[in-house]
């Protein structure tokens, strides 16, 4: 392809109303995940603080938040339970999953576009993309 029709290709791509749309609810995608993120870890440290007021007193009583035998949701289920009885731990836990979600929606997005607009390449490098973002996630694990 010569220099010139790919910049036809670019220039036609950028026009198109469809990809407009997508490239649009892709930066809403992105700005409502980071917003909705910050605003669950900021409400979780609020409550946090609320519940433990010792961590404002204490030089040491926040160091138990990091430690590592600290006891913050490691499951689903755990989470669901934490969230049900509003503790701040899980609540910003969700915040950080949240945050961690907004990106792999952002790919998933990108890759139905793909598929939409027939671009095989690209659909299968997203879905490899995807799949190894959703892989790290459900295998990774902290030591």
């Amino acid at each position: 392809m010569s220099d010139s029709n790919l910049a036809q290709s670019i220039l036609s791509a950028s026009h198109d109303p469809t990809i407009r749309g997508l490239e649009l609810l892709i930066s809403k995608l992105l700005r409502a995940g980071v917003m909705v993120s910050v605003l669950l870890i900021v409400a979780g440290t609020i409550i946090m603080f609320a519940q433990h007021p010792e961590y404002l007193s204490s030089s040491t009583q926040p160091a138990r938040i990091v430690a590592n035998d600290a006891e913050l949701p490691h499951s689903v289920s755990a989470l669901a339970t934490r969230l049900y009885g509003l503790r701040g731990d899980a609540i910003i836990t969700l915040g950080l999953l949240a945050l961690m979600a907004t990106p792999m929606l952002r790919v998933a997005v990108s890759l139905l576009t793909f598929v939409y607009h027939h671009d095989r390449i690209y659909a299968i490098l997203t879905a490899t993309v995807l799949c190894l973002l959703l892989l790290s996630l459900l295998l990774g694990k902290v030591e």
